[in-house]
């Protein structure tokens, strides 16, 4: 990104705060892995660290790097709304639960629920994070 941005220009990302548990679909990686499945990562998923991403701005001649971690708070109305938002979503998702057999994916599901606990209305809450970073190419001298 910084060889196509003009001199002074800035760059700006963010990423799912993947490595500490901050994915909005982590409930559901977490009870994949709990059943002894792997779930789908991109290629490089440390990369979504804050010490990762600040050490590829500055790696890539960025300056006034600056970092900052967003929080958001998802609630959804019951289980149902929570399992048709985040199991229909991502291809990869969709396509390890269309793999797994009727009775196979009832228990994932009843164990998912128990991971989600309900508020007395319903409603299925938890947070998720994402790491931000943004920086400025130097000026041409």
């Amino acid at each position: 990104m910084a060889r196509v941005v003009r001199p002074g220009g800035a760059v700006a990302a963010y990423a799912s705060d993947l490595a500490g548990g901050g994915f909005p679909f982590e409930p559901i990686h977490a009870e994949l892995r709990a059943a002894g499945a792997t779930p789908s990562a991109p290629p490089s998923p440390d990369a979504s660290r804050e010490a990762t991403l600040r050490d590829l701005w500055t790696g890539a001649g960025l300056e006034a790097v600056d970092t900052r971690e967003i929080t958001v708070h998802r609630t959804f109305a019951d289980f149902e709304d929570f399992w048709h938002s985040s199991s229909s979503t991502t291809g990869t998702m969709r396509a390890t639960f269309a793999a797994m057999a009727a009775s196979e994916l009832d228990l994932f599901k009843a164990r998912l629920r128990a991971r989600l606990p309900a508020d007395a209305q319903g409603r299925i809450s938890y947070t998720a994070r994402a790491n931000a970073i943004k920086g400025r190419v130097p000026k041409a001298a």
